[in-house]
């Protein structure tokens, strides 16, 4: 029995093993005993991660990818626990109460900046993540100041993980090949994964500051309302691609401190 990839869900399946195993090795914490696979598929990916001292979860909106990781678990007796939805709606605390867990999988790429942005949201039960995403997503999230491509993504993303560009994944190891290539990135949570500041406020600072991202930040950011003497600062000079992400912490703390602030 094979799966027919549908389009819609942006399916490609993996069909190289070695690929497969080496996105599996990929997850080297020891931080955690359960891991969530996302959009398994036929299995390629899940059998090398039942080979790891974890417990494993699979989680599948597909419902013909469900049956054959459901035929599969009986046949081969499978110690995998098969969840059926959309991993963008379900609530991982009600999975994983209380727990530690990876995250790890083949994306699609239609939906694979929302799963980090879930990750994210909950990323004082994920210590890990390694996945893959179309190239230059990959490229973008691991990317550091200066530039073009460096973006939200990479500031909110690197804010709180370590960012690792793994390797290149080529079209012609999918079923059917997509029409870019893909690449494998690792995060890994920082120590320290708390802001010293307003959540709310430095999500804000950085969108708002990306979305003109051409424009000084004395521009960019000046629906906020902030003080004269604040936009005074040299830092209101600069473009925001040329912030790190600790110069956008900084950021937000001389914001938040601005007694005209919006």
């Amino acid at each position: 029995m094979n799966v027919r990839a549908k389009k819609h869900l942006g399916q490609h399946f993996l069909k190289d093993e070695e690929i497969a195993k080496n996105i599996a090795d990929s997850l080297i914490s020891d931080t955690y005993n359960e891991v969530l696979e996302i959009g398994p598929g036929m299995g390629v990916l899940t059998k090398y991660l039942l080979k790891k001292d974890k417990k494993v979860h699979v989680i599948e909106i597909d419902r013909e990818s469900i049956e054959y990781l459901e035929t599969a678990k009986k046949v081969q007796n499978l110690k995998i626990n098969i969840i059926q939805g959309d991993f963008l709606k379900i609530d991982l605390k009600t999975l994983f109460p209380n727990q530690q867990f990876a995250i790890i999988g083949n994306f699609p790429y239609n939906i694979s900046t929302q799963i980090v942005f879930k990750t994210l949201e909950n990323r004082h039960q994920i210590p890990e993540f390694s996945g893959m995403f179309q190239k230059e997503v990959a490229q973008r999230i691991a990317e550091k100041e200066g530039s073009k491509v460096y973006g939200i993504l990479s500031v909110l993303t690197q804010a709180f993980y370590d960012v690792e560009y793994l390797f290149t994944v080529p079209p012609t190891v999918f079923n059917p090949p997509p029409k870019v290539e893909s690449g494998v990135i690792r995060l890994t949570r920082k120590k320290d994964f708390s802001l010293p500041v307003d959540e709310k406020l430095f999500y804000r600072v950085v969108k708002t500051a990306f979305n003109q991202r051409r424009k000084m930040l004395r521009g960019s950011l000046k629906s906020l309302k902030l003080s004269d003497k604040l936009r005074e600062d040299p830092i209101f000079a600069l473009r925001p691609e040329q912030l790190s992400v600790n110069s956008f912490i900084e950021l937000t703390v001389k914001i938040e401190q601005d007694g005209n602030r919006n």
